[in-house]
């Protein structure tokens, strides 16, 4: 049986999410695989794949904070913000000096209200969004707080009517690179889209760590579910009487080490749980053993 663990695949391009996970079906053997963090078809680098029990860590690790290198176009407006999409508008950006296009990249650093794409996942009255808008509808989302703790931008590329910038961004989960672009174009009066994107960090995951589908079929790398705890989420050692306390799902008293998933550990270095603190009690969101 193939062990717990994630899998930290470099996603190629054009393939999906899905692709991978049922590309990582194949190679891992076992249909309990699953990828926290979504990225879109067009965009490569750091996927994180859970095969057995670690995919019930998946959904704590795709709220962690996570690490993209990009470029956006100025000058061209598309309605999907990024490349894959069509164009629907166009604006000479050759005007724009480097200064004003700093002052944008400010604007949309630190805590801010985004706008997802229409064309996302996100749902609206049950239907995701991307459906709604490829069946013509018009979608309304509403702005949702992020944080853009980075904004750096490594380049300025000026050819024709367009300008290209290349970034790297650090963000919080649920933080579109896509509408970055757009809203930097959009700030300064041109339009924007991304047409390159390559995620470089997942939490303590990054490309270092990273396999090429091709690497994997050759040796399928899984990092050990208690492994991948303990780079993510603060440790917790317990006693052999705790120990026994969490298996059962017992809450545990806290002790301090934050609001956030804590990985808990038996006398044995075995992983039981992750829990959560509460108060002044520890409970499990999830139990391994």
């Amino acid at each position: 049986m193939t062990e717990s663990g994630l899998i930290i695949v470099d996603k190629p391009a054009e393939w999906t999410s899905h692709d991978v996970v049922a590309r990582m079906r194949r190679l891992a053997g076992t249909r309990r695989v699953g990828h926290a963090g979504t990225l879109d078809p067009m965009a490569t680098g750091v996927l994180v794949v859970g095969v057995e029990k670690a995919t019930r860590l998946l959904g704590h690790l795709a709220l962690t904070e996570k690490v993209y290198t990009a470029t956006m176009r100025l000058g061209v407006t598309t309605n999907t913000d990024d490349a894959e999409g069509e164009v629907t508008a166009t604006a000479p950006a050759s005007d724009i000096d480097p200064a004003g296009i700093h002052k944008g990249v400010a604007a949309l650093t630190g805590e801010i209200m985004q706008v997802p794409p229409q064309v996302s996942a996100i749902k609206v009255d049950g239907r995701r969004a991307y459906k709604l808008a490829r069946a013509g509808q018009d979608v309304e989302l509403a702005a949702r707080p992020i944080t853009v703790h980075a904004f750096e931008v490594l380049d300025i590329r000026p050819h024709d009517d367009v300008i290209d910038v290349d970034a790297v961004v650090t963000c919080s989960s649920g933080t579109y690179i896509r509408a970055l672009a757009r809203d930097l174009g959009a700030g300064l009066g041109v339009g924007g889209h991304l047409t390159r994107l390559r995620r470089t960090r997942v939490g303590p995951y990054d490309l270092g760590m990273a396999r090429t589908l091709d690497e994997l079929a050759a040796e399928c790398v899984v990092l050990p579910i208690g492994e991948a705890v303990a780079a993510a989420f603060p440790r917790r050692d317990v006693t052999a009487e705790q120990a026994r306390t969490v298996r059962h799902g017992g809450p545990l008293p806290a002790t301090g080490l934050g609001a956030g998933p804590i990985g808990v550990f038996g006398p044995d270095g075995e992983l039981l749980a992750l829990v959560e603190e509460r108060g002044r009690s520890a409970k499990a969101l999830a139990v391994f053993v």
